[in-house]
Formats: C-alpha cells, structure tokens, sequence
C-alpha cells in the first residue's frame, strides 16, 4: 500500500491476536515495527520472528527492523519509556497502532470496583496516555503521522456482563473522534477499526467449541467470524497513503454484525 514503505509504527498488544497479525502485516509492507507486550516475552519474540520473515519476502530490499517493548499501558511510566525507546532506536516513529486491551465477564451488579478499574485503565485511559504521548511526538518533530486505535463493535452494541470493556470501547470511539477533529489541522489522522468476532485467543473458549462457534456465526449476516489478518488489512490500510482523506472515523470489520442479523426478517410494518 503507498506510503508504508520506510515508516515506523509502534503496535501495543502485539504479542498475540489482532496486535500481532497488524504488526506483520504492517512489517509486509515494509514499517518498521515496535513490539509492545506486557508479559510474553516468548510470544513477542515469536511475533518478531514472523514479521521480519514476512518483511523478507514481500519487500523487495529487505531494510525493515524491529524492537521489542515491555511495558504495560495502564502503567503512564511504562509508557514514557516505549516513546523513548523507540524513537532512541528508530529516530521517531509515524504509526501508533493502539491495541492491547483486556476484558472480564461479569455481571454488572456483581463486578469488583478493582476489576472495572483494570479494564477501563487499559483499554481506555492506556489508549489516550499512549496517543497523547504519540501526540506530543508528532508535533516536538514537526511530522504528521497515523493513530489508529482498535475499536470493537461493541463501540455500539451493548454487550451484557461485559459492561467495563463495552464502556471502554465506547469511550475509545470518541477518544478517536475527538483527537482527529483537534489535530487534523496538525497533520495527525485518527481513525479506528472495530472487529466483530474474531478469530484469535481471546475469544479461544468458542473458537474451540464447535456449538458456540456455530452460535456466534448465527449472528453473522456473513455466516462466519473473521480472522486477525483481515482486521490487519484494514488496519494498513487506514495507515496508508489510500487513506489519507480519512480521519474520525471508525470502520466496522464484521460481516455485517452492525446490521443486526436478528432483523433479517421483517417483524413489524
């Protein structure tokens, strides 16, 4: 896609799922790549490894490089230092992919103030601490750049027992909205995917279970869930030069869940 190639992007969550598949796919088309991860250094590191022979393949010279991150988003300090480890290794940094996140099922009435805080401080507020910093960046180097923040349909669908991590994405549609009205004039795109189901580890308990899965597809007006790489798609996209009259947006990738698969058939006049 024009305008990746020779451009750096720190990706948060990268050690697995959708984090990872944005962080190869993104390496494909020849960005360097930060890897942020907050426990699996045996993942990230795994991560690497397929970016680079991803890289090696698709990009005609082969100058991409790499740089594993750990830090935990939720932690401001954690976050300090990513800013300064890669622009002390790369010089800068165009690209912020901003995807770890975490959720809890729970009933609403039953969950634990700790347990809606943790969610809220990775998903949203390690969201805004890692854009804000980005930010900051972006303008001290007179240099436009790319946030995309990884989004959820449940930006807009309620999801019962989930009611942190749908608060969370909520927030992070207008997080995203916000940010790219006040810095468009700066240069600075801000735009968002939201996945709808998806297969990756996070969503292992059906994935795994052939009942739940048919389930989940039921939903689907697509008649299936999709993968971690075609989120990825997406995700360069939106990075890419393709894309540079978009911003404040949010693109759905969800074979149609928005559409409400239940309302197929007609029910009212």
């Amino acid at each position: 896609m024009k305008g990746l190639a020779g451009k750096t992007a720190l990706v948060t969550g990268a050690s697995s799922g959708i984090g990872q598949a944005i962080a190869i796919r993104l390496a494909q088309e020849g960005c360097n790549i930060a890897i942020n991860y907050r426990k699996s250094a045996e993942e990230a590191e795994e991560t690497e490894e397929m970016a680079m022979q991803k890289a090696c393949g698709q990009v005609e010279e082969c100058g991409v490089q790499s740089l594993l991150i750990q830090g935990d988003v939720s932690q401001e300090e954690d976050i300090l230092e990513m800013v300064k480890a890669i622009t002390d290794c790369f010089g800068g940094f165009d690209i912020l992919i901003n995807n770890a996140g975490i959720q809890k099922e729970c009933a609403s009435h039953e969950i634990s103030t700790q347990d809606f805080d943790r969610v809220l401080s990775v998903n949203l507020r390690g969201a805004f601490l890692c854009a804000r910093e980005t930010i900051e960046h972006f303008l001290l180097q007179n240099r436009s750049g790319i946030i995309i923040n990884v989004s959820s349909v449940h930006e807009i669908i309620p999801r019962p027992s989930y009611l942190s991590y749908s608060i969370s994405k909520g927030g992070l549609g207008n997080l995203t909205r916000t940010l790219a009205l006040e810095y468009a004039g700066r240069g600075v795109r801000v735009n968002a995917i939201a996945p709808g189901a998806t297969h990756t580890p996070i969503n292992e308990a059906w994935v795994n279970d052939p009942k739940q899965k048919a389930i989940v597809a039921s939903h689907i007006p697509m008649g299936r869930p999709g993968t971690a790489e075609e989120m990825a798609a997406a995700a360069a996209f939106l990075a890419s030069d393709e894309a540079a009259y978009i911003t404040g947006q949010t693109l759905f990738i969800d074979g149609g869940l928005t559409l409400y698969a239940d309302f197929r058939e007609t029910w009212s006049a």
